[in-house]
């Protein structure tokens, strides 16, 4: 019957003129191969521009963009520790500790949502969302704001660059996310395999690369030219630990439980991250997240959203140990862990071929020197002005 339907269905699309192979291919669920990485794609209402991006570059490093101006995006996102924050948790507002990972912003132009849960649109978006958060930037838009304005400097590259008489918030965020759009990295072993060089990967990379798209099926999630489906996945990571050591920690996985919305019963008993959860409130969603890129993880350590895992090796035996399980409640085992993470059979130099594989995805390290932000206007002398 189930074929009957597929033939009709084929035939059907032929005659309105849909492609036979496209359908063909959609019905046969076939991942899409790995593939050389295009230019990123630019918002129609955010084009870039050189001054936007030199803008934007400063406003990264600023860290007046934020609470007490001491933390802005570069504070969780170091050059130095692969544009990420090489602890398991993310740094927090002063006084606090993150609750996730902090994830690298490298390749991040291409991504369709951002952070671990997708929980903003858009590079704009999330600039914002980093900024404002009550354990990440702590920021006042307003107060942000006027700390802009007391800055000739950006004074007149936002009348420059925008148009206006004085900074606008929201033009931050759209100069954040243009210079954002210039990390790319699309130059990478496996960028140049694909295209034709084969002496670009090893011989024990591409041993991994077979692994990766057969035994151990890392293409069935981990596909097409960013190496992410962009799906949700509970694969049964452990908790973080230190919930169970840093009572600061503890403290900010309490408060994003209740800020972001759950029963009197979850906020009292959840000992795991719901994940995906926190935006569904869909049981099926607890401790889903969502696809990470593989590209640039070779400086991106360590793994996962907690980070659990330091190291590449330790990721891939996770995966070739069938993953974990979560306990979200005392007792209760998640049920929900994705069916495609299973035992992969994988001997010692197959796992240590898969890795060499999987670091093929990145290219030379990104540095960057961190560029000089502009002082205040001086204030006026009080003696003369009396």
């Amino acid at each position: 019957m189930k074929t009957l339907q597929s033939k009709t269905l084929l035939l059907a699309m032929a005659i309105y003129g849909v492609s036979v192979i496209a359908a063909g291919a959609a019905l046969a669920d076939v991942n899409p191969p790995l593939a050389p990485l295009g230019d990123p794609p630019i918002p129609a209402d955010n084009p870039q521009s050189p001054k936007k991006i030199e803008l934007g570059k400063m406003l990264f490093f600023d860290p007046r963009l934020g609470g007490d101006a001491s933390t802005g995006c570069v504070q969780c996102h170091e050059p130095e520790q692969g544009w990420g924050f090489s602890d398991d948790l993310s740094r927090g507002y002063p006084a606090t500790v993150h609750w996730r990972n902090s994830q690298t912003v490298i390749n991040s132009a291409y991504l369709s949502g951002f952070f671990w849960a997708t929980s903003a649109g858009s590079l704009e978006k999330q600039a914002k969302s980093a900024a404002t958060g009550a354990v990440a930037g702590n920021g006042e838009s307003d107060v942000m704001e006027a700390r802009l304005a007391f800055i000739p400097k950006y004074r007149g590259l936002f009348r420059e660059v925008f148009g206006t008489p004085w900074p606008r918030i929201g033009d931050a965020w759209r100069a954040i996310a243009a210079f954002e759009r210039t990390l790319v990295q699309k130059d990478t072993p496996v960028d140049k395999y694909l295209k034709g060089d084969k002496k670009a990967l090893t011989k024990q990379q591409v041993r991994g690369m077979k692994l990766f798209n057969g035994k151990a099926n890392c293409i069935e999630c981990h596909n097409g030219a960013l190496t992410t489906d962009e799906k949700f996945y509970n694969l049964g990571v452990p908790p973080a630990g230190r919930w169970n050591e840093d009572s600061l920690a503890q403290i900010t996985f309490r408060y994003e439980i209740y800020a972001k919305g759950v029963t009197q019963e979850l906020y009292r008993k959840l000992k795991d991250d719901p994940g995906l959860y926190f935006r569904t409130k869909e049981k099926s969603d607890m401790g889903k997240f969502r696809t990470p890129s593989l590209r640039y993880a070779k400086y991106t350590a360590p793994y996962m959203h907690n980070g659990s895992f330091w190291d590449l090796k330790e990721v891939v035996n996770f995966y070739n140990a069938g993953g974990g399980s979560n306990e979200f409640t005392d007792g209760k085992i998640a049920k929900n862990k994705t069916k495609l993470i299973k035992p992969l059979g994988l001997s010692e130099k197959q796992v240590d071929d898969l890795v060499a594989f999987i670091e093929a995805f990145s290219g030379p390290e990104i540095k960057m020197a961190k560029p000089k932000l502009p002082p205040y206007a001086p204030l006026p002398d009080v003696a003369e002005a009396q």
